[in-house]
C-alpha cells in the first residue's frame, strides 16, 4: 500500500469587528441613522461570516458571503485568502492561486495565509515555492502555530523525496511544540522508512500521548511491531484498526501491508 501523505491545513484568520451602523444626533437629541452605506464595515462582517461557514464546511454559503464582501471592498486580505481556501477546494486551482496571491500582495506579512498557500503549492507539485512560504511563516514571532508551518514543510520535503531536510522540520516542529501530534506521527512514518523501527516505535508511543488513535498511526504500529518481531503487539494494533476503522483503506490493506 502506498500511503498518501496527509497534510496540516489550519485556517487561522483574525476575528474581524462586525460592521457598525453610524448614527448621528439632531438638535433635540434624537438618534438617527446615517443613511450613507458603510461599504468597508459590511465587507469585514460578509467575510467574518464567509469565514465561520467555512469552519462549519457550509462552502455555498461562505462562498455567496465572500463574493459580497470583495464586491463591497477587494483589499480585504482576509477575504481574499478565505475565498482561495474555497476555490481550491472545489478544484478551482487558477482562481484560488489568483487570490491566494492577492491576499499576499495586500499583506505579505499574514503568516497564516502563508501556510495556507504553501498547502496548495505543496499539493501542486509547486515544493520549492512551498517550503519558502512554510518557513516565512514558522519564522513570524506574532504567528501562533510555528508547528503547524514546519509540519507542513517537512510533509512537502518528504513528497519530493528529501528525507534529511523532512526530518530537519518536523524536529523543529517538536522543538516549538514537543507534543504536537501531527509531528510525532510524522516522525513515526519518517522513521520506519529509515527502516530505524525501534525510534519509530517511541515516536508512536510519544504520539499515543498526544493524540487519538488514527488509521495511519494504528497501520505504522503494526508495521513497526511487526519488523521489531514482536507479532502479538503487531496482531492488537490490526486488530484495533480492523475494529476502529474496518471502513479505511489501511484496514483493507491488511494483513500484507507494505512501507509508505
Amino acid at each position: 500500500m502506498t500511503r498518501a501523505v496527509r497534510t496540516v491545513l489550519i485556517i487561522l484568520l483574525a476575528v474581524l469587528p462586525a460592521a457598525c451602523v453610524s448614527t448621528t444626533s439632531n438638535d433635540q437629541g434624537a438618534i438617527q441613522n446615517d443613511s450613507k452605506p458603510d461599504y468597508v464595515e459590511a465587507a469585514k462582517l460578509n467575510t467574518q461570516l464567509g469565514i465561520d461557514y467555512a469552519r462549519q464546511n457550509q462552502d455555498d454559503l461562505a462562498m455567496e458571503k465572500l463574493k459580497r464582501a470583495l464586491e463591497q471592498d477587494p483589499r480585504l486580505p482576509a477575504a481574499h485568502s478565505t475565498i482561495a481556501y474555497l476555490y481550491a477546494k472545489r478544484g478551482e486551482d487558477g482562481e484560488a492561486d489568483k487570490h491566494y496571491r492577492r491576499a499576499l500582495e495586500l499583506d505579505p506579512k499574514d503568516a497564516s495565509t502563508k501556510n495556507n498557500y504553501g498547502v496548495f503549492l505543496c499539493a501542486h507539485q509547486r515544493a520549492v515555492e512551498a517550503g519558502k512560504l512554510f518557513h516565512e511563516a514558522a519564522a513570524d514571532k506574532q504567528y501562533r502555530s510555528p508547528e503547524v508551518a514546519l509540519t507542513n514543510a517537512g510533509v512537502c520535503e518528504r513528497k519530493k523525496p528529501d528525507l534529511a531536510a523532512a526530518e530537519r522540520d518536523f524536529r523543529a516542529a517538536l522543538k516549538a511544540n514537543p507534543n504536537f501530534a501531527d509531528a510525532l506521527s510524522q516522525m513515526a512514518w519518517l522513521s520506519y522508512q529509515q527502516k530505524d523501527y525501534l525510534r519509530a516505535r517511541a515516536f508512536l508511543q510519544r504520539y499515543q500521548q498526544a493524540g487519538p488513535a488514527t488509521p495511519e498511526t494504528l497501520l505504522i504500529g503494526a508495521l513497526t511491531e511487526k519488523a521489531l518481531g514482536d507479532t502479538v503487539a503487531a496482531g492488537a494494533y490490526e486488530q484495533r484498526l480492523r475494529k476502529e476503522f474496518p471502513e479505511s483503506d489501511e484496514s483493507g490493506s491488511l494483513p500484507h501491508a507494505s512501507a509508505p
